[in-house]
This record gives structure tokens, sequence and C-alpha cells, in this order.
């Protein structure tokens, strides 16, 4: 993975160890890439960059805004001569670990009827974010969930308890028709649902419960379910299909939850907006750690089937490392 750094950024604050000047020579796959929807992903950042009083930082290391906003005025028609007259590339050290995600479309209904018995639930009224960084430059970017208890911070309800109690404090946004279904977009962060009057709408990250988030292929694995070369979403998409009696305590055993907020469809090319605050871009945008990467920066991955430029727009909790990132496929 390499990040193409603005020309004229300072990076003395970056531990040196991390980073190597590189070429673009060296990004394999780089001249037959197809750039243009990192580039249009780019022009959307710049939206966000322009707002921005020209002297706040961006990030640790990554310049001003004023940096940002001359590069992105300097945008042209031509994407690989773009980046190649304005920014260097730079190799990033360490293990690289590249995943995906996407926008998955759930059935749903206003009225709770027939297969339509799972509540999807909008952001609790007595749920709290707590930004760590507010208190301790060491935690930036990093965030905690829970509820008051008389003048304590507890942890919420888990998912099992949601799932058993409800929630009194959650507005029920709709009913889905299936449980996997709703708990794989959970999973995703943001989707879109198609309503039995045949209306659909766009289901956006809202919250979370705060609880740490445990992937249920190593839960199939542990308990034998499913061998590890076969585990894939697919395989644990049907095995939850298959044992609708087991299914439950399985989803369950991943204790993070996730409220939603609806939105209007809008541009169905695109998914719903990132950390950032721009819509992703299929293949141009990508979520990565904020404490060790920059919202908007652009960075080459080569990583077999994917050998293209992303933009970081975007973060999830479980995306940790300099060298990791999450690709965001579209719907």
């Amino acid at each position: 993975a390499l990040v193409l750094a603005a020309r004229g950024w300072g990076w003395l604050s970056r531990p040196a160890a991390l980073l190597t000047e590189a070429r673009f020579s060296d990004l394999p796959g780089w001249q037959t890439a197809d750039l243009g929807p990192a580039h249009a992903a780019f022009r959307r950042s710049c939206t966000v960059l322009a707002e921005k009083p020209p002297s706040e930082m961006i990030g640790d290391y990554a310049g001003t805004a004023a940096d940002w906003q001359k590069v992105c005025a300097r945008d042209t028609g031509d994407a690989r001569g773009f980046f190649e007259k304005n920014f260097t590339p730079y190799a990033i050290g360490g293990e690289g670990l590249f995943t995906g995600y996407y926008e998955p479309e759930i059935q749903g209904s206003r009225n709770r009827h027939g297969a339509y018995q799972t509540p999807v639930y909008a952001l609790p009224a007595d749920l709290i974010r707590v930004d760590l960084g507010q208190f301790a430059p060491q935690y930036k970017s990093e965030h905690i969930s829970g509820r008051l208890s008389g003048q304590k911070l507890v942890p919420y309800a888990t998912r099992a308890e949601i799932d058993a109690k409800g929630l009194s404090t959650a507005r029920i946004l709709f009913w889905c028709d299936d449980p996997v279904a709703l708990f794989f977009l959970q999973i995703q962060g943001s989707g879109r649902v198609r309503f039995d009057d045949g209306s659909s709408a766009r289901i956006a990250y809202a919250g979370e419960n705060g609880r740490s988030y445990t992937a249920i292929g190593r839960v199939l694995l542990a308990d034998k379910q499913l061998a590890k070369e076969k585990i894939s979403l697919a395989t644990i998409r049907a095995w939850l299909k298959a044992h609708p009696k087991l299914a439950q305590g399985v989803m369950e055993a991943n204790q993070s939850f996730i409220f939603f907020q609806e939105t209007v469809l809008g541009d169905t090319a695109l998914g719903s907006p990132g950390t950032q605050g721009v819509r992703l871009t299929p293949l141009g945008s990508m979520a990565v750690a904020q404490r060790k990467n920059v919202l908007g920066a652009p960075y080459y991955v080569a990583a077999d089937p994917v050998r293209t430029l992303l933009i970081a727009q975007d973060t999830r909790g479980a995306i940790r490392g300099a060298a990791r990132g999450h690709i965001f496929f579209g719907f």
C-alpha cells in the first residue's frame, strides 16, 4: 500500500520507519489502473476541504487545509496526469490487510405483519457517544458509547439483550423480513431498503452500542461448524439459513449492534456518506484507521484482485493499523 502525499506536505512528525519515498513506476499496475473512480472521489473530498479554514491542520502530519485547497484547484480532466504531477508516492511499511464492504439491500415494511417481524432501530435517545480525543490527545479518533446510570457512564445493552427485551428508547424505523439479512446490513454499516409498497430508501449508519465486534466466522470455525478454507460471507449466510434454531445465538456472539437513519435514495451509483461526509464511490473509496491515516488522501493498493487508487473517505472501528484498508465495492 502506498499513500500519495501532496507535494509540499511536511512529514517530520511521521515515523521515518513507516514511510519510504517511491516512484510511480514502482506501483504495480499503475499505468493500466482505472483511476476514474478515485479521481471522482477525490473531487468530492475537495468540496469538504474547501469549507475548512486555510490554517486548519489536516491530521497530525498532512499539512494544512490551504495545502489541500491548492492541490484541488490544480485538478484537470486527466486523472493519471493530475496525480503524477501533484503527488509523491510513499510506501507504507508493515503487514498489510485489505478487506471489503458493500451496500446490501433488505426488504422492509412500515407495518409489522407476516414475515416482517424484525425491528430496525433508529439511534436510542439514551445512547451517549464520547469522543475520547477531547480528553487526551493519545486517544484521538477513539470513541466509546454507553448510557448514564446516575452519574456513571455504563456499557449499553448487548445484541442479545436488545433481541430479548427490545429498546423502548429507540424509534423503530421499519420492520424487516429477515434477521440474517439485517445482521449482514449491520456488519456493512449502511445499505438500502425496498419496502413492500414498492418504494425504496437508504439506511445510513447513525451509531452503535459500543460493544466489541466479534466476527461470527471465527465463532463457527471454533465450533467446527465451518472449515477455515470454506469460510466466506456466502457460506456463513448459508449456514445461518440452514440452522435457524442456532442462528440467533451465533449472531448474538457478536455483541455489537448498529443503529440506522433513513435517508433519500439519491444518486444510486454512489453509496451513503462516509466519515468524511461525502458519498462513497465504488472502487474509489476506502475506510482507514484515522489515527494512522488521513481522510481525503489518495492510497494506491496493489492487493490482487484490486490494483487501483482509492481515496480515504470512511472509517470503521475494526480497522486499525497503517497498512489496513476496507475497500468500498458499491451496491
